[in-house]
């Protein structure tokens, strides 16, 4: 059933489509992982890492909800749900148990390096069929490549 009908021809549909729902996917995984070593640090730098992680949480929801709302926006029915993002998302699991500090934040550099990725093969794919869409996957690109970078600068 298609309740809401697209602008965007059926190829740039399915093109833009997959780009919101792996973007998607991606987003509510992210989130996850995040909130999951956020329950789990532990060290010397726990606290300032603890709300770091909670800084990324926010974002990742709130880039989520835009962008399956973009996707419902053009008809395409966005899928967030567990055993999707279980299925198909690209970010690999967080260590069981408890993280030491510096293990926390390499395992954010490592899935925001690989969010960030293919959030940028995204930006490309999106560029010709619909630059609405390419607008919010640099919007969001911009704000996880900032995460990206203060993780980093915490690895030093």
């Amino acid at each position: 059933m298609t309740v809401v009908k697209s602008p965007l021809s059926d190829q740039d549909l399915k093109t833009v489509g997959e780009a919101l729902q792996g973007g998607l996917v991606d987003l509510v995984d992210l989130s996850l992982l995040a909130k999951q070593v956020h329950w789990n640090v532990v060290g010397p730098r726990f606290r300032s890492v603890h709300l770091q992680l909670d800084d990324v949480v926010a974002s990742a929801r709130q880039h989520a909800d835009t962008v399956a709302e973009r996707a419902a926006a053009l008809g395409i029915s966005p899928d967030g749900r567990s055993g999707t993002v279980a299925k198909s998302s690209g970010i690999t699991t967080s260590p069981d148990g408890w993280i030491k500090d510096t293990d926390a934040v390499q395992t954010l550099v490592t899935a925001l390096g690989s969010v960030i990725t293919r959030m940028r093969e995204r930006i490309e794919s999106t560029e010709k069929p619909d630059p609405v869409s390419q607008d919010i996957f640099i919007g969001l690109t911009a704000d996880l490549e900032k995460h990206h970078w203060m993780f980093q600068a915490e690895n030093v």
